[in-house]
């Protein structure tokens, strides 16, 4: 009997011992985004602030190029503070276990195609995303909010490392039972020794310090593919560019 009541007492302290652990870091977490997103708040602010101004002063027909650079820089700075807050909400709900998966079938093309579409306005300049889907199977049986934040981070990712001119191909394919989806630039590549730690919190590949960005994204997308039971694999080379691929599968759970 005291035995039983003190292994008990031990478990239920083990476990409020895991709670408070998990929440200190959980904590440690929030606290280093905060720092981290204030800091990267301040130059989209800024340059918002600058471009606002200027348009006011390009009153001439003459000034038109002038408008739509600085137009350009504002829609860009709106989706860098856009990106940062989805990946602090994002992290949130995966980190306190609030994500539910619920799946349904549906058209991946439909999905793809609209996202395509809806990316396509957040290029730089002369960029193009370039959509395709191989064979005839085109529904899935997937949750279509998650699949869709896994892939505007991918393709976001494409956008942010990729140069003016330059095309993003987006491919989806439907083999029996699995979706193969991926994304592929021309851009700046992955330095191969950080590869290791594409997936690792807040890490950020040497050659991008100076492109702002979380370092959360691929951790989050990593962490989404898990719930739903997919995967995901890259290849990268250093200048030459970059393509992630997401395999799922079409299972009931």
């Amino acid at each position: 009997m005291v035995e039983n009541y003190i292994r008990q007492q031990k478990k239920a302290q083990k476990g409020m011992e895991g709670a408070l652990e998990k929440e200190k870091l959980l904590n440690e977490l929030k606290s280093r985004f905060v720092s981290m997103a204030s800091h990267e708040f301040r130059t989209p602010l800024s340059t918002i602030l600058t471009s606002a101004t200027l348009i006011e002063k390009y009153k001439n027909e003459a000034d038109e190029e002038k408008r739509k650079k600085h137009i350009y820089r504002i829609k860009s700075s709106v989706n860098n503070l856009t990106g940062i807050l989805n990946d602090f909400l994002s992290l949130d709900k995966l980190e306190e276990g609030k994500i539910q998966i619920s799946k349904s079938d549906h058209s991946v093309t439909e999905i793809c195609k609209d996202l395509a579409e809806e990316m396509q306005e957040m290029v730089k300049l002369g960029q193009k995303i370039i959509y395709r889907h191989k064979g005839n199977s085109t529904k899935f049986f997937l949750d279509k909010q998650i699949l869709r934040n896994i892939l505007i981070n991918l393709l976001s990712n494409a956008i942010k490392y990729s140069g003016e001119n330059m095309e993003i191909n987006f491919i989806s394919e439907i083999k029996k039972n699995e979706l193969i989806i991926s994304v592929a630039d021309k851009g700046m590549g992955i330095p191969k020794a950080d590869q290791p730690h594409l997936f690792d919190r807040f890490f950020r590949a040497s050659n991008v310090i100076n492109i702002q960005g979380t370092g959360l994204g691929l951790n989050i997308v990593k962490k989404y593919l898990d719930l739903m039971g997919g995967v995901i694999s890259y290849s990268s080379k250093e200048g030459e560019g970059t393509m992630f691929t997401i395999l799922l599968n079409d299972t009931v759970e």
